[in-house]
């Protein structure tokens, strides 16, 4: 009869016998919760045992950190059955409330440095850039006919923001902008160079638009429609750019972790980012289609996107400092445990 390994002989499991001797236990628990909801009295009491002893298989396979596969699969696995068994499940509302008030908060928050630095190194291209083309008149030859400049300055850069209707124009640039953010946010995973290029992108337009207005006496009108929205947009673009940057730093720099460990370690918050910032960029879309161009008064266009940004960061530098105080990080719960591998 064959020694089956027990927990007291974890470091000599041998896992291929350990798995062909518990899988009968696996399936079994697998079919229970994939029928919990119709499930005998027997039945229930089999499947409450069952993920007790599948918790203690998980446990040994974990121990032995030779099978990442085989880890995942029960850790999800006794995650489904914990659910069949507690059959309680917070709220769907109380799930939306902890995302916005900790999971998304607490991740910004935690990468601050990286977008705050994304910020900073856009700002910057775009100044110099911007001051160059509005000091050179070689340097706005290069962008344009005289006349193609003259109605892009005169006409083209207002009227940009009233050519459609309200609503229309706000669901477009939400949607624009939500995927320049998913672009800077993703692409970063290929060490941090199409990010970059995004952010290099984004600085620029900033610059030229800005410089061609300043060389032409209206630099007022482009802060006055600039900000009123371009706040809220690219913090959030600026976010999503830091969160790609530091994805992209981590398979390159993933200090004592194995690469793919730590990138997931980082992925999972970073989805969350990601959907927090399709909210962001939904208010910053609605300010941008019915405020930008429709509200004539610059003090408010501009006082309407200070408010919206300075609330923005008051939410991240609070309620995100709190809760990655109180030890948040912004992964999922529940994850499956990361099996150590051979380095």
């Amino acid at each position: 009869m064959p020694i089956i390994p027990t927990v007291s002989r974890v470091e000599h499991v041998d896992l291929d016998v350990f798995a062909a001797a518990h899988r009968p236990d696996w399936d079994r628990l697998d079919e229970l919760v994939r029928r919990r909801r119709r499930l005998s009295g027997d039945e229930v009491d089999e499947l409450v045992e069952l993920y007790q002893r599948v918790s203690t298989h998980l446990s040994v396979v974990r121990s032995s950190g030779h099978d990442p596969v085989l880890t995942g699969r029960l850790s999800g696995l006794v995650a489904r059955a914990r659910s069949a068994v507690t059959g309680a499940h917070a709220p769907a509302w109380r799930d939306v409330a902890r995302f916005f008030t900790r999971t998304f908060p607490a991740v910004v928050y935690r990468l601050r440095w990286w977008w705050i630095g994304a910020t900073l190194g856009t700002l910057a291209l775009s100044f110099a850039l911007g001051t160059w083309i509005a000091l050179d008149p070689e340097a706005r030859a290069l962008l344009g006919t005289p006349e193609d400049i003259r109605a892009y300055v005169e006409n083209d850069f207002e009227n940009y923001y009233v050519e459609y209707p309200g609503a229309s124009f706000a669901a477009r640039v939400w949607t624009n902008n939500a995927w320049a953010a998913a672009q800077a946010l993703i692409f970063g995973v290929f060490l941090c160079v199409p990010t970059l290029y995004v952010l290099a992108l984004n600085g620029a337009n900033i610059g030229v638009a800005g410089g061609l207005m300043f060389a032409h006496g209206k630099g007022d009108v482009f802060f006055g429609l600039i900000l009123p929205h371009g706040l809220l947009e690219l913090t959030a673009v600026f976010v999503a750019a830091g969160v790609g940057l530091k994805l992209g730093w981590t398979i390159i720099e993933p200090g004592a972790r194995p690469r793919l460990r730590a990138l997931g370690e980082e992925a999972r918050p970073a989805i969350a980012v990601a959907l927090g910032l399709v909210v962001v960029l939904f208010i910053s879309g609605l300010i941008e289609g019915l405020v930008t161009g429709w509200v004539h008064i610059t003090w408010l266009r501009i006082g309407i996107g200070v408010v919206a940004e300075a609330l923005f960061l008051a939410y991240v530098f609070t309620l995100g400092r709190r809760a990655v105080r109180e030890g948040e990080t912004g992964d999922i719960e529940d994850a499956p445990a990361a099996a150590p591998v051979a380095g």
